[in-house]
């Protein structure tokens, strides 16, 4: 899987995490909470990242199918030194957010990538990890943070075989 290369999607999620029961009756809202648990971020950059998310929102949802959501800020907005993370979220309850098929959000991936090139390699991941029943699954019922790590390690491994 190009785009990948530096990081593996495992690894970005790591240094991400995963976060459960996040709190919001919206997008805005949700992505506030989110944002605040994250651990990867000094506190000064989080209402940056913030206003990156919504901005990019602004212009077009990142809701896609089935129930999942890729915010992220249009532009890299990381810094020489600073990590690029993914990280998933589990609302306390689905969420709106005006998806393709008009799916309630029940999992959100949020990335901050350091350029273009990782970015679409990591959206590529995501997608091929949300097309597969069991992955998708593991998902829809929020599982342990090392269950979902484990079971994307796994796909990466498959990718590096297949690719």
């Amino acid at each position: 899987m190009s785009g990948l290369k530096n990081d593996s999607l495992a690894q970005l999620i790591r240094r991400g995490g995963i976060y459960y029961e996040v709190g919001g009756n919206d997008r805005a809202e949700f992505m506030s909470d989110f944002i605040g648990r994250l651990t990867a971020l000094p506190p000064e950059k989080k209402q940056a990242l913030f206003l990156a998310v919504m901005e990019r929102e602004a212009l077009m949802s990142t809701g896609i199918e089935k129930g999942i959501a890729l915010p992220h800020p249009r532009t890299p907005m990381l810094e020489d030194g600073e990590e690029p993370f993914a990280a998933i979220a589990f609302p306390l309850s689905p969420l709106d957010w005006d998806t393709s098929d008009n799916s309630k959000v029940h999992t959100v991936f949020l990335i901050v990538s350091k350029s273009p090139k990782q970015h679409l390699g990591v959206l590529s991941g995501i997608n091929v990890l949300c097309g597969g029943k069991d992955f998708f699954s593991l998902l829809s019922k929020q599982a342990e943070k090392e269950e979902i790590i484990a079971a994307i390690e796994e796909a990466e491994k498959n990718w590096g075989e297949n690719g």
